[in-house]
Parts: C-alpha cells; sequence; structure tokens
C-alpha cells in the first residue's frame, strides 16, 4: 500500500533525462523559496536592529555566501542527479555520513516548515479566526503535504500560480504602506528595536538559507544543464534576497515592529491573507519535499528498509504542524544561528571532495555513463566527521569574522589539506546496487 502514497519521484536513483525540466521552471522554484514569507520575517528583524545601509550590506554578504555554496553544489546535483543526501555518499561523507546529513536535513527542514506554519497560522487567527492557531498550523501543514505528496511536478504547477501572486500582493502590501512614509527618511532613520551589528545580521542572513543551498541539488538534479543551475541561482537568490528582504527591512522601519503578522497586514486588510497563503505555500512544499528525502535516506541506510518517499512526507507533515502549534516561531533567530554554522561546512566538505580532492569521483562518473548509482559506498569516512565538527565548533566559537564563512571556508580547507595527506579514506564498504535493486521509479 505505501507505493500507493504519493510518488517516489527518484529518491534514491539518478533522475533521468527525460525527467528533467527547463532552467525557468526549476528557476521558478527557487525564486519562490527564496523570496518566501521567512524573507520578509528575516528583513523584518534585520530591519529592527539595523540601518538600512547595514541590512543592505548583510543582505549582500549573506547572499554571496549562499549564491556559492549554491552554485557548486547545484552543478554536482544536476551532472548526477542524486539527491544531496544520496550524493553526500561519494562525495566525503560515506553511506553512514550521508544518513547523518539526511537526519540533519530533516530536521532543520521541519523546523523551517514549521516556523512558515506559524506564521500563517498566527496571520490566519487575526484575520480570519474561526480556528485557534494550532488548528490553522495543522490545516496548512495538510494542505502543502497533500501537494508534496505528488512530487515535483505538482510542486512546479503551484510555484507558477504562489510565485506571481505573492509578488503582486507582496508589492501592493509594500505600495500602500511606504507611500504613507518618506522613503529617504525611512532609509536614514535609526532601527527601532535593539541593534545588530554587521556580522549577526550576516549570519541571519547566511543561516536563513544555508540549509537551501546545502540541500540545492535536491532541486537541481532535475536541471539538464550546469549553465542552467547558474543562471537560476542567481536570479532566483539575488532577486530573493534584495526584493523582499530590503522590502521587510523599509516596512520594519515603517511600521516600528519585527511582527510580521502586523507588517502585513498593517494596511491592506483582508488582502494580508492571500500574501501569508501564497507566502508560505510555495516555500513550505520545498521544506517538506526534502525532509522527506533526507528521511528515506536516512532510513534505508540505518535500517536496510525502503521508506516510501510519501509515507516519510506524510508522517514529516504532520509533525511539522505540530512544531508549529507549540510555538517553534519563538526560537526563530537562534534557530538560524545555529544554522549558520552547522550546515556550511557540509557543502564545503562535499565541494573539497567533488572537485579537487575526487577519491570517489570516478565511481560517480563510470556509473553516471551507465545510468545508475555506483555499486557500493563507502561506510565511514572519519576524517570528515572530524573536518566537520571541527569546522562547526570554530564557526560557532570563535568570534572573528563571519561565522558562516568561518566554518565554510575551513571545512572546505581543512578537508583539501586531508585529502592530500592521504587521510580521507572509507572505513568498510557497503553495495549499494544489490539494496536498490527492487526499487521503482515514477514520475
Amino acid at each position: 500500500m505505501a507505493s500507493s502514497v504519493g510518488v517516489d519521484d527518484y529518491a534514491l536513483t539518478r533522475v533521468p533525462d527525460h525527467a528533467r525540466y527547463s532552467w525557468w521552471s526549476v528557476a521558478v522554484q527557487r525564486f519562490g523559496q527564496v523570496s518566501a514569507l521567512s524573507q520578509f520575517l528575516l528583513g523584518a528583524t534585520l530591519g529592527f536592529g539595523m540601518s538600512f545601509w547595514d541590512a543592505f550590506l548583510a543582505l549582500t554578504l549573506g547572499a554571496v555566501i549562499l549564491e556559492v555554496v549554491a552554485i557548486f553544489v547545484g552543478i554536482m546535483g544536476a551532472r548526477e542527479g542524486l539527491s544531496t543526501s544520496m550524493l553526500a555518499r561519494w562525495t566525503g561523507f560515506g553511506r553512514a555520513g550521508s544518513a547523518l546529513i539526511g537526519l540533519a536535513i530533516a530536521i532543520s527542514l521541519i523546523g523551517w516548515f514549521g516556523i512558515q506554519s506559524a506564521v500563517s497560522a498566527k496571520g490566519l487567527v487575526s484575520l480570519v479566526g474561526g480556528l485557534p492557531e494550532w488548528g490553522w498550523a495543522l490545516v496548512f501543514g495538510l494542505l502543502v503535504t497533500a501537494i508534496v505528496l505528488r512530487g515535483f511536478r505538482s510542486m512546479a504547477w503551484v510555484a507558477y500560480v504562489s510565485v506571481p501572486a505573492f509578488l503582486v500582493l507582496v508589492g501592493w502590501s509594500i505600495g500602500v504602506e511606504l507611500t504613507q512614509h518618506d522613503l529617504g527618511a525611512l532609509m536614514a532613520s535609526a532601527p527601532p528595536g535593539p541593534q545588530l551589528s554587521l556580522l549577526e545580521g550576516t549570519t541571519l542572513v547566511a543561516g536563513g538559507f544555508i540549509t537551501g543551498a546545502v540541500i540545492t541539488p535536491d532541486m537541481t538534479r532535475f536541471n539538464r544543464t550546469v549553465g542552467d543551475v547558474v543562471k537560476q541561482t542567481l536570479v532566483g537568490i539575488t532577486l530573493g534576497e534584495y526584493v523582499i528582504g530590503l522590502a521587510g527591512v523599509l516596512l520594519a522601519h515603517a511600521v516600528r515592529s519585527a511582527d510580521i503578522t502586523t507588517i502585513v497586514t498593517s494596511s491592506v486588510g483582508w488582502v494580508g491573507i492571500l500574501v501569508i497563503v501564497a507566502g508560505t505555500l510555495k516555500i513550505n512544499d520545498w521544506n517538506l519535499y526534502s525532509s522527506g528525502l533526507g528521511l528515506v535516506n536516512f532510513v534505508g541506510t540505518v535500517f536496510g528498509k525502503k521508506l516510501n518517499r510519501g509515507i516519510a512526507t506524510a508522517v514529516f507533515g504532520l509533525i511539522g504542524s505540530v512544531l508549529a502549534a507549540v510555538g517553534i516561531l519563538d526560537q526563530f533567530t537562534g534557530f538560524l544561528t545555529v544554522l549558520g554554522v552547522a550546515f556550511p561546512p557540509i557543502g564545503g566538505i562535499m565541494v573539497a571532495e567533488y572537485f579537487i580532492v575526487r577519491r570517489w569521483r570516478g565511481e560517480l562518473e563510470a556509473s553516471r555513463a551507465r545510468g545508475e548509482i555506483p555499486a557500493s559506498s563507502p561506510n565511514w569516512v572519519p576524517a570528515t566527521l572530524v573536518v566537520w565538527l571541527v569546522a562547526a565548533l570554530v564557526g560557532g566559537l570563535v568570534e572573528f569574522g563571519l561565522p558562516s564563512i568561518n566554518s565554510l571556508v575551513l571545512a572546505f580547507v581543512l578537508y583539501v589539506v586531508a585529502g592530500k595527506l592521504g587521510l580521507v579514506r572509507g572505513v568498510g564498504r557497503t553495495s549499494t546496487t544489490s539494496a536498490l535493486a527492487t526499487t521503482k521509479t515514477s514520475t
């Protein structure tokens, strides 16, 4: 019966050429990820604690970090057609390490799913009523879950509708509010809340989408060329960070609040409902989709069982909705700060292995030519786990520089050094083809 729950969407295999999409189809979804309601929340958080130009600089630095990571790991995904957690088996982490990544991705994105649902529920309670906040969180979670069960194709159509709708409605909201203020005065005004430093602001920006950048292969495995990856990343992340992020900064200065519900609904009333609906749908589907892929890889690796992606989606959709109901939004800033130092090393290690050390690159290329995955993978790569831990600790504890950049660059450098010294070695081997021989994929 599990096979009838949604579509598997090549969760454990390569995406074949005939199932790839045009760059624009993927780019709309990438832009939808970055230009979400949470980006408004991030912009409002920056605007509440920073001047406009300091926030602009924080967004710029954060966007550069995100684009570099997303482009390089995205190229890997497009070439190999594999999800992030599957690709990690042959890009430095091994079978068991990839399971840890899958679990980390699943947990972090369920946190994001809860944050998005909590923002939506809070707005709908104030504007519509009828249900308590936890009730709206569950309704929204189940709606998004139903969409994600149908896979990439269903999510593409949702993006075609929700992204333009969100932009139009947000443009209206911004226009109505900002026409009541002197734009120059807002850009020159002092932040209304406790001050954030440039380091803190940049870390929030990078942390706000670093998980999305690291899991870029989940999306770019549906791309046809490397050029498509570069185009969609530059367009999606740049526009998302600046258009939505800076709008949130200005509105926080105008409304003198970091409360996203107050900001979105202060001047447009019931239209705020549509803003919230569109803004949640087009990001939460990807949060849930990638968390499901991570869980599928984790269960398959640790327990040797093939978990249907639809089942994983349904379970995590419910968990994320419950998290929203119990108040995960209250931990938003701390949540982003942790992500800002824990996830960059994953991308740094994967890029270093795939492009420079290339310990397992030959296995990927040989199997790609056959349209398969490598016949086996290392169980553990101890050097990788040490590099990951050291880089994350340095990023979190060292006060010099930007924590996200520190952890990313250090992981990259340490892994390259370990590779050149011959320390990057797998411990044990596990057959992958035998475990996946009976896997049936569907479109």
